[in-house]
């Protein structure tokens, strides 16, 4: 950081500090859920979520064959291959917008295309097949078809635009780390079925590590649920077992230092932005925020563009832990939120937060980043009034 970033910094701390009317009630009460929010998202996401996948990324980063995630999912991929698989892992991980980011870090970070990157990135959480399925089983099967179809969709197309905006500068990065991986002459892996059972067992760990408990508590996903530990903790010795036996203690070191380096660069942004989205709107399904909920349903009424584009906008800033997101839009759509502004909501916020803004632009930069939530925004907005004109 710079002198002058440091300055302004001191500047707006102090402003804030001294003007702020901390004796307001409203004021009290975003303090107070700007930290309980913090407490629930380390309590409820980081152990299970989000270090799970913070040490798969450091696997991503050390022992997957940089060819491979080029053969797959670099710039001169088969699209139809890389898009396809990128598309549909939200219905594999069914992580949130937070948890998918150290992966979406290290496949980037690794050499992929910005295309299937930010098509993984938006799919991850918002093709979450437990929530598509409540989204039906609450909001109606309609909603819960528009959800999944347009998820699906939006993925692909979401990518497609990042790849055509920005192909100059994927053209020129994809020749730096070919030029990069022929300098060092290319990956000396492991056999190829290690490396994939040795992901794959993390994967399945912050599966069932982070199963979400279902709302209703009979059927399938309950029953998921309620053996969920007795399913991770075998996967816990199986992969402390892998890395007894087929690892050793240099690539050990390699792993839980590329681990902590996605960790260094993630975490303090993630905590600064839940901070932020407690404060500004309090937790998901109170009235504590500095922006009363009042106001956010008074302007989400009916189908018109500004409508949905208000609705898509605040979901893109808005924290929606797993699942969250559905019965908080059953409060609003009670107070009269229109169907099309619920849809874009649903399209846009499981996808995006204020903190994973904050990630992504640690990692893409600030005109990447601004493309990329633009575009969702913008598609959420779109696909919101089109299905509200339909549904009506």
């Amino acid at each position: 950081m710079s002198d002058r970033a440091k300055f302004l910094t001191i500047v707006g701390v102090f402003l804030v500090a001294y003007f702020i009317p901390l004796q307001h009630p409203r004021v009290q009460s975003a303090i107070w859920d700007m930290f309980l929010m913090l407490q629930d998202y380390a309590q409820k996401h980081v152990l299970f979520c989000l270090v799970p996948a913070l040490f798969i990324a450091g696997a991503i980063a050390v022992f997957v064959s940089q060819a491979s995630v080029l053969k797959y999912f670099g710039p001169k991929a088969n699209g139809v291959l890389s898009y396809g698989v990128a598309s549909v892992s939200g219905t594999i991980l069914a992580v949130c917008s937070c948890t998918v980011l150290p992966l979406f870090a290290g496949l980037y970070t690794r050499g992929a295309g910005i295309g299937p990157a930010t098509a993984f990135l938006y799919s991850g959480p918002a093709i979450n097949v437990l929530a598509i399925i409540l989204t039906a089983r609450i909001l109606g099967f309609e909603m819960g078809a528009a959800r999944a179809i347009g998820a699906v969709v939006f993925s692909v197309v979401v990518g497609l635009s990042m790849h055509f905006l920005f192909r100059r500068d994927e053209e020129q990065r994809a020749a730096e780390t070919e030029a990069a991986f022929d300098d060092f002459g290319g990956d000396q892996t492991r056999p190829l079925w290690q490396t994939a059972a040795y992901v794959g067992t993390m994967v399945l760990i912050l599966i069932f590590a982070a199963w979400a408990k279902p709302a209703e508590q009979s059927g399938f996903w309950w029953e998921v649920y309620r053996i969920h530990w007795y399913i991770t903790l075998p996967l816990l010795g199986i992969l402390g077992l892998m890395l007894w036996r087929w690892f050793s203690r240099d690539e050990l070191s390699d792993w839980v230092g590329a681990t902590w380096g996605f960790m260094a660069q993630i975490m303090p942004l993630l905590f600064m932005g839940v901070l932020a989205a407690g404060f500004l709107l309090g937790i998901p399904g109170t009235d504590h925020g500095i922006i009363p909920n009042a106001w956010i349903a008074r302007v989400v009424g009916g189908n018109s563009f500004s409508a949905n584009f208000f609705a898509a906008v605040v979901a893109a800033f808005m924290y929606f832990a797993t699942l969250t997101e559905v019965p908080i839009l059953q409060g609003l759509m009670g107070s009269g939120m229109g169907k099309g502004p619920a849809l874009a909501l649903l399209l846009a916020g499981p996808a995006l937060s204020l903190p994973s803004m904050l990630v992504i632009r640690s990692v893409l930069g600030t005109k990447k980043t601004v493309a990329y939530v633009g575009i969702i925004v913008l598609l959420s907005t779109f696909t919101g009034m089109l299905y509200g004109a339909i549904a009506d």
